[in-house]
């Protein structure tokens, strides 16, 4: 068989699905796996396609065109390092290595500059879109250099999901600018699935409506400026009956969720780099919550259970709902407010030049936030590149402020029937906060200043100093 032009590296389920897209679109591919009966039982499961088994890396290296081009999906971390240093010595000057999982974006500087140093490209590669993206079109956020970009760029533009407004994949930015965007990606993801999942609590607690009717809400709420992947599939996962109960599968799911690291990677740089994200942070702190069952259980029967208290029952039913609407839009935008003012932060940190529009653009098909909301994101980074925050475009400001009644009748009603909201409420106080000319930080200051001589700026003018504020005497 002739050279193939492009390397998989790692035949699990998005390297399976990754090479098959690329195969599809006329790249010959050579693979890959760990396990040579993965490798194996790939071929023969696709015997009339352009793929070359190999059992090796010395025979994957060879089997390439050169400069050769190579991607790896495998677990991130020491695999990914160890995975480096055996091709290392096996690779060419001008060769590419690609990793395609999530790797802290840290990692992925380090390496890109251990591997340029020995003349050879590495991209930290965010891939979006799960199972179904990868077969058929991902979100792609591809860092490392623009050499590099400019010899992917023909493999990642044609896998990539397509939308009007072209296909999902830009170059990020240098080193690791493509995993930070992606770890910044999916701290948004867990906000969005936080406030779906408020939303959804609501629905069902505070107005009463069936697993089936929340559904219909979902969908019909789809079809208009909610529209989005996790909108579309909350509709079809209430949908879905248990075979074994006959009831509706989620309702039977134990109410625990899990989390791989890149949402608790978002929380920490935001604190690294001085930027608010309470809409994604309060979305980790839900799930650490879920896991706590046991405790939450014996709480529960300590203080009472909350399904006695529907503070909504009491209300219009489509009227709640329009309310709802709009709390999980301005929520939603909030998160994406939060997440690209981090992604900012995050280039005037690393020196990367980042298209905000772009990332806007590059996210409305094919990952897991895609939805309608992304067309006035990009938007207005189009119109403004230096937006400081998305809250102050005009036109999103103007639907936030037609959301916000609803928004806080929600919140508000929500808390005095103790079912809690913390991603809905985070944003609300997100918005109300970054609105509010003057906060009472006056007074942490004063008490900072007061116990540790912190100083203070004064507010009528420039310049820190400390007052004597006295001692508090003992009582």
């Amino acid at each position: 068989m002739s050279d193939s032009s492009f390397g998989m590296i790692g035949l699990g389920t998005m390297g399976r699905n990754l090479a098959l897209n690329i195969e599809s679109r006329g790249f010959s591919v050579a693979v890959w796996n760990l396990e040579t009966e993965w490798t194996d039982r790939f071929l023969r499961d696709h015997p009339r396609q352009q793929f070359a088994g190999t059992r090796t890396l010395q025979e994957l290296v060879a089997a390439l065109e050169r400069p050769r081009r190579l991607l790896m999906m495998i677990p991130a971390g020491r695999p990914v390092d160890d995975m480096i240093a055996q091709l290392t010595p096996l690779l060419e000057r001008g060769d590419i290595l690609v990793d395609g999982g999530n790797s802290y974006f840290e990692d992925t500087r380090r390496r890109e500059a251990a591997m340029r140093a020995n003349g050879l490209d590495f991209v930290g590669c965010g891939v979006s879109g799960g199972e179904e993206g990868a077969r058929y079109g991902p979100s792609l956020m591809p860092g490392g250099s623009d050499h590099a970009w400019q010899r992917l760029r023909d493999v990642f533009e044609a896998i990539a999901a397509t939308t009007e407004a072209g296909p999902c994949v830009t170059h990020v930015g240098t080193d690791g600018a493509g995993h930070y965007v992606k770890m910044v990606h999916n701290g948004i993801e867990y906000g969005d699935m936080q406030i779906i999942a408020e939303v959804y609590d609501v629905l069902r607690r505070g107005l009463g409506l069936s697993t089936p009717e929340v559904a219909d809400v979902f969908d019909a709420w789809n079809r208009g400026p909610l529209e989005s992947f996790l909108v579309e599939l909350t509709a079809h996962v209430c949908r879905v009956i248990d075979p074994d109960t006959g009831q509706p599968l989620v309702d039977v799911i134990q109410d625990k969720a899990g989390q791989k690291g890149t949402g608790r990677w978002t929380a920490q740089i935001a604190l690294e780099l001085g930027v608010a994200i309470p809409t994604i942070a309060a979305a980790l702190d839900g799930r650490v919550l879920s896991s706590m069952k046991e405790q939450r259980v014996a709480a529960e029967a300590r203080f009472g259970a909350r399904e006695t208290r529907r503070p909504f029952a009491s209300s219009d039913r489509a009227a709640a709902i329009a309310d709802l609407a709009d709390a999980l839009y301005a929520a939603r935008t909030c998160s994406y407010a939060q997440g690209m003012a981090l992604i900012a932060a995050g280039a005037a940190q690393y020196k990367w030049t980042i298209d905000l529009s772009e990332i806007g653009r590059i996210w409305k098909g094919g990952c897991i936030i895609r939805a309608k909301l992304l067309d006035p994101v990009r938007q207005a980074f189009a119109r403004k590149p230096d937006l400081v925050n998305l809250l102050l475009d005009p036109e999103i400001a103007g639907e936030v402020q037609r959301a916000e009644p609803g928004w806080r009748r929600v919140v508000s009603l929500a808390a005095s029937g103790g079912i809690p909201v913390p991603s809905l409420g985070a944003s609300l106080a997100y918005f109300d906060s970054y609105r509010t000319a003057r906060l009472p930080q006056n007074l942490t200051q004063a008490q900072r200043d007061a116990f540790g001589a912190h100083t203070f700026e004064r507010a009528d003018r420039p310049g820190f100093v400390h007052a004597d504020w006295g001692v508090i005497q003992a009582s």
